[in-house]
């Protein structure tokens, strides 16, 4: 999970085409997070780009003390021109070698830099998902971005419960081991991966 550094930037692209495959008919819509519309996904992915663009760059401050649960978060006006540029700044931002060494905050909680970097591979990778079963859009999510959150998620699973049935979004949803690696991560983060809207 942590000590390998990797570039960010091929999943946080990802992530910007499928917000561009987002209408304004689908921000209504449901998405695999409970308590989120699509509207609100997209405001959180906003938001946490921003959070660990500074959580990168040692810039601490409101964005990167903001527990991520104080507000439901949402988009503004100009939503589609703010999410892909936050996005490119992150991962620009964990370009930089030192992202990676030392500590940081993100959310409120202070975290060694590879630790931070696979969290927000693992934010990237999951809502990704999110947003790509939201939408009814296709996705293939960056494989070193997808192995840093997976080993992230299996990590949590077992810190949270030793029998492995934690997780940090929800309890785990068993997965079958000879299922692709998405699907199982999916399932680690608390969601089914047969989930429809």
């Amino acid at each position: 999970m942590t000590g390998q550094t990797f570039d960010l930037g091929p999943q946080a692209l990802i992530v910007a085409r499928l917000a561009e495959g987002v209408t304004d008919a689908h921000l209504d819509g449901a998405t695999p997070c409970p308590e989120y519309a699509v509207h609100h996904l997209l405001g959180h992915l906003t938001g946490l780009a921003v959070a660990f663009r500074d959580a990168a760059r040692k810039d601490l401050g409101a964005t990167t003390d903001t527990a991520p649960d104080s507000a439901l978060p949402d988009i503004g006006p100009d939503w589609r021109e703010a999410l892909p540029k936050a996005l490119d700044e992150l991962a620009d931002a964990w370009r930089d070698p030192a992202a990676w060494t030392g500590t940081t905050r993100a959310g409120g909680v202070t975290l060694p830099g590879p630790v931070a970097g696979a969290v927000v591979a693992d934010e990237l990778v999951v809502h990704g998902w999110d947003l790509a079963r939201a939408t009814g859009q296709e996705y293939a999510p960056d494989e070193a971005a997808l192995q840093a959150a997976h080993g992230f998620l299996a990590a949590v699973a077992v810190a949270e419960d030793p029998t492995g049935g934690g997780g940090i979004f929800g309890p785990v949803v068993p997965v079958p081991d000879d299922t692709p690696l998405l699907d199982r991560a999916i399932g680690l983060s608390g969601r089914d991966p047969g989930w429809t809207p």
